[in-house]
């Protein structure tokens, strides 16, 4: 099972809990600059950001064209013009399609057993390792790879490369070519193999069911397919350990307060994951970025045609006129509205479902199977896993 690599991060002054970023409060469409100077939009009231991420007049494609603006901080897997998510229309909704019916709520309903017994195969662990421990290693790791190997039919090997993998897919641009460019190759390379074994051996996997949907759909390049199943693998796996890390940092270090409802209360602890989605994003960044095709009217405000805009999902899930500002500390009250951390429109995410239902069967059984778990240092001297898109604790030391 894959382990933190202590090469994956650098150490380095104290950096703020995600749960604690702060955001300016939401306000009309302002111009603001980027990291390497490049002029965009920052959106951030609810509806202006569901605006952004709905209307097809923003889209991804542009933001990798030659003639449009670069974006920063972004390099690997999440870069590439084959991924998914760096689609629009047709080309977008045809790679969508081959995944239609995966990940709806019937269909994670159905998943539900299976994923429940590898909590408690992984609690059971933790347990037998015995007091301390750390969270990241014995439990917000491990229990989302062994949960998308099943999903997609990986073996041993595969499931150690995750990590690995990850960290250069979802890189920020800070590793170095001569490190980026053989690991992406390797992981291409067994993307590719997969999909071809598949091809001839089929399962009941969900690699399989991509092949079959592929090949029907027809004139899908094999490269597109290819980042497809290699984004499923490490976005499977990466995200569910980065929310289960922050949610948890959070409530063992400031919310001890809800530990023991959260155990008692299935339900409860399913409001508590919503809520806790909604409030900690995945990393530090600050907009979810798309191209304007045309000149476009956002919040009375006319975006020119060309401009980057940021749609800032994190401000947008605090907006006070959508999200009522008086109890924001009230983890058992349902959301006000649908939350954006999933973003919106067709570039929704695909695996919320399945996130939200390994987020809620988690939180309850680990409160209720350790029900005295606590940090063993403040959360302020927590080590961050860095150099990624996204940002969670490298290790969580916990003793029960």
């Amino acid at each position: 099972m894959p382990r933190p690599d202590d090469n994956d991060a650098t150490t380095g002054p104290p950096t703020l809990p995600l749960h604690r970023l702060g955001f300016d409060p939401p306000g009309p469409p302002r111009p603001v600059a980027l990291p390497d100077g490049t002029r965009a939009w920052h959106v951030t009231r609810y509806a202006d950001v569901r605006k952004v991420l709905t209307d097809p007049r923003f889209g991804r494609a542009r933001l990798r064209t030659s003639d449009a603006a670069p974006l920063t901080g972004q390099a690997g897997l999440v870069a590439s013009t084959d991924l998914m998510f760096n689609q629009d229309g047709e080309d977008h909704l045809r790679l969508r399609r081959t995944l239609r019916g995966a990940f709806t709520p019937r269909a994670v309903a159905r998943w539900r057993p299976w994923i429940a017994s590898i909590v408690e195969q992984r609690l059971d662990a933790l347990a037998g390792g015995g007091s301390p421990a750390d969270l990241v290693a014995g439990f917000t790791l491990p229990l989302p790879v062994e949960v998308i190997s099943r999903l997609m039919g990986l073996g041993a090997a595969a499931r150690e490369r995750l990590g690995h993998w990850s960290r250069y897919a979802f890189s920020d641009g800070s590793h170095a070519d001569e490190d980026m460019a053989p690991a992406l190759a390797e992981f291409a390379g067994f993307g590719a193999a997969l999909l071809a074994e598949r091809r001839e051996t089929p399962g009941e996997d969900l690699t399989s069911m991509l092949v079959r949907a592929a090949d029907s759909e027809g004139d899908i390049p094999e490269s597109q397919l290819v980042h497809l199943v290699c984004g499923l693998m490490v976005g499977g796996h990466d995200s569910t350990m980065t929310m289960l890390g922050n949610a948890l940092l959070y409530l063992l270090g400031e919310r001890r307060d809800c530990w023991s409802r959260i155990g008692a209360d299935e339900e409860g602890a399913g409001t508590v994951a919503d809520r806790l989605l909604h409030l900690i994003p995945l990393g530090d960044d600050r907009g979810t970025a798309r191209h304007a095709a045309v000149d476009t009217e956002v919040g009375g405000i006319v975006i020119p045609e060309g401009s980057v805009v940021l749609a800032d999902c994190g401000a947008a899930n605090r907006d006070p006129d959508v999200f009522s500002a008086r109890r924001p500390d009230d983890l058992f009250r349902p959301l006000e509205a649908p939350t954006l951390a999933f973003g919106a429109g067709p570039h929704y995410c695909l695996g919320a479902w399945l996130a939200r239902l390994e987020l809620r069967l988690s939180l309850h059984r680990l409160a209720a199977r350790f029900p005295g778990l606590r940090l063993v240092r403040p959360a302020d001297e927590i080590e961050w896993r860095r150099n990624s898109t996204s940002r969670s604790p490298r290790r969580i030391p916990v003793t029960w």
